[in-house]
């Protein structure tokens, strides 16, 4: 008697396939211990190639010193291709419907044959130091869009909740070829004013019936908004959210006038019905043709340069600092002495310093 033979649990049921392993788009990396070189990489990028995109992403926001040298040829090489999409950034409360309003959008966008990347920070927990990154679940539908890219990264420690390497992902996006790119803010700290550095259009968020209508007129956000869009308009919500929009014109025109010499707008949007989706689109474009024939948009690309420049100027001086072996037991030294109350934090920050530059003397 032949013995009986044993079959898998997924195999049980004749006419059920067995799913593949492995995803067919990763296949060029399977069985590699180590990361492509930067040629490899770029061209990947510069072909269409949404595996080698993740994985450069990945090598730029490694905090692992041995991948820099790989991040700077990667993100060197991509430069020059770069800087012709259109950057936005969109900002709202935790609750404003930001992850469902940017879905609706980008699918407005692709629709209209726009290759569309959202880059999504995702708060970082100051204990656990681990984030969700739970905006592809959010965008179910995007997500699936062949000519729409969604990367969630986490914000770490970064000041205002954006992720260290989010300008150097926006360009090997842009390198990709997206003509759209959307940066969508924690939406608490300081995240805007960094998110508005680094876009050319910002979208602030709003939801009627809150109690905060007149608190987000006072806020210092609107004087940085190009357009309020009062989200969730729709149902019983309409009449309100209309009213809201009304309230926020009225505001908007007490800020001084914008150097780009746009007027900020306010509109209603409802992502479940897509009514003034379009309409948002629309006021982009616009606000675009204004500012890049005013030359204001090149201005303002120049700045966000600039504004890099110092960003990553003291990224790097704080990491030096904190590699610096020579400098740990002088650290730990004035730990002590914050805590026995005899030196002041500011005092201690300073004389660190000062040894910190004293080592880096000729």
């Amino acid at each position: 008697m032949e013995p009986e033979k044993k079959t898998s649990a997924l195999q049980e049921i004749k006419g059920v396939e067995s799913p593949d392993s492995i995803n067919p788009k990763a296949t060029s990396f399977v069985g590699k211990n180590k990361f492509p070189s930067a040629n490899e990489f770029t061209e990947g990028i510069f072909s269409g190639n949404i595996t080698y995109l993740s994985r450069a992403i990945t090598v730029i926001e490694s905090t692992n010193p041995a991948h820099s040298d790989l991040a700077s040829q990667i993100i060197t090489a991509c430069l020059p291709k770069s800087g012709n999409s259109i950057r936005i950034g969109i900002t709202g409360v935790p609750g404003v419907g930001k992850s469902t309003f940017i879905e609706a959008f980008g699918k407005h966008l692709t629709a209209l044959g726009k290759k569309v990347a959202v880059l999504a920070v995702d708060p970082s927990s100051s204990i656990s130091h681990g984030s969700i990154l739970g905006d592809k679940t959010r965008m179910e539908e995007l997500v699936k869009d062949e000519n729409a890219y969604i990367r969630p990264s986490a914000s770490g420690k970064t000041l205002g909740g954006v992720a260290r390497s989010t300008r150097e992902t926006i360009t090997l996006c842009e390198a990709f070829g997206f003509d759209v790119i959307i940066i969508e803010t924690v939406g608490v700290g300081q995240s805007e004013t960094a998110v508005h550095a680094m876009t050319d259009f910002f979208l602030l968020l709003k939801i009627s019936g809150a109690g905060d209508e007149l608190q987000g007129i006072k806020r210092g956000i609107m004087e940085m908004a190009d357009l309020v869009v009062i989200n969730k308009a729709d149902g019983d919500n309409i009449k309100k959210a209309k009213l809201a929009r009304t309230e926020f014109e009225r505001a908007l025109h007490f800020f001084p006038p914008q150097s780009s010499g746009w007027t900020p707008k306010a509109l209603t949007a409802s992502a479940v019905t897509h009514d003034g989706i379009p309409e948002v689109w629309e006021t982009i474009s616009d606000y675009v043709s204004l500012t890049e024939s005013n030359g204001y948009f090149l201005e303002r690309r120049n700045l966000q340069d600039l504004e890099w420049l110092s960003q990553s100027l003291k990224d790097r001086l704080l990491q030096q600092f904190e590699l610096d072996a020579n400098l740990n037991e002088s650290l730990e030294q004035m730990k002590k002495k914050v805590l026995e109350k005899k030196i002041s934090p500011f005092i201690a920050a300073s004389r660190l310093l000062e040894d910190f530059l004293k080592g880096r003397k000729p």
